[in-house]
C-alpha cells in the first residue's frame, strides 16, 4: 500500500455537517450533537490500516486526556467495504470495543463525508475550533509503523493545548501519512 499524505487545503473552512451511523451505539449521530465546546477533532480511520493500528492506543489516550477539557473526538471510516470487508460496520464495532474507543466511530457508507472533508488517508486529522472553523490539518506525531518513534500525539496535543490556552496555533503543519482511503469504484 502506497503511503498517502493529507490533502493540503487552506485552513479556516467550516466543518461540513453530517449525520452518520455510530457503529458503537447503533444510533445516527450528527456533527452538531457531537461537537466539542472548545474544539472538535475529526479523524478518518479504518480497521485494517497498519498506520491506524500503530496509533490506536495513542488515539484512545489522547481522547481520554482531552475529552474532559471539552474537546470532542469523532472517528469516521469511509472505506469501500465491498473490497475491504475488514472495514465493515460490524467489524468497526468490534474494534471500537476492543480498543476501548471513548469517541464515536461513524460509518460513512456513501463516502460523501470523506470527500466533503477532503480526507485522503487513514489516519487523516482535522481540528476545528469552537466555531467549527478548521485550524489544523496534519499529523498526530512523527511515529510511523516502520520507524522507531513511539506515538505520543505531540503535534495534535500541541494544537489542542494552544486552543485551551488561547495561544497561536503553529503555522507549520506536517501532513499526516497513511494508507489511501479505499474509494468505491466509479460506476
Amino acid at each position: 500500500m502506497a503511503a498517502t499524505p493529507t490533502t493540503h487545503i487552506p485552513l479556516g473552512y467550516t466543518a461540513p455537517d453530517f449525520t452518520l451511523l455510530d457503529t458503537i451505539s447503533g444510533n445516527l449521530k450528527s456533527l452538531q450533537e457531537l461537537k466539542g465546546q472548545k474544539a472538535t477533532v475529526v479523524m478518518f480511520i479504518c480497521n485494517h490500516c497498519p498506520y491506524v493500528k500503530h496509533v490506536n492506543q495513542q488515539l484512545v489516550q489522547l481522547a481520554n486526556d482531552y475529552i474532559p477539557k471539552d474537546i470532542a473526538f469523532i472517528a469516521i471510516s469511509s472505506n469501500d467495504i465491498e473490497n475491504y470487508p475488514d472495514d465493515a460496520p460490524e467489524k468497526m464495532t468490534s474494534i471500537a470495543k476492543e480498543e476501548k474507543y471513548p469517541f464515536p466511530y461513524l460509518y460513512d457508507e456513501t463516502q460523501a463525508i470523506a470527500k466533503a472533508y477532503h480526507a485522503a488517508c487513514t489516519p487523516d486529522f482535522s481540528i476545528f475550533d469552537k466555531d467549527l472553523k478548521c485550524v489544523y490539518r496534519g499529523q498526530l506525531d512523527d511515529s510511523r509503523p516502520k520507524n522507531d518513534s513511539i506515538s505520543d500525539g505531540k503535534d495534535i496535543r500541541n494544537v489542542l493545548d494552544c486552543i485551551l490556552n488561547d495561544t497561536p496555533i503553529p503555522e507549520k503543519q506536517i501532513p499526516s501519512l497513511g494508507c489511501n482511503i479505499k474509494w468505491k469504484p466509479e460506476v
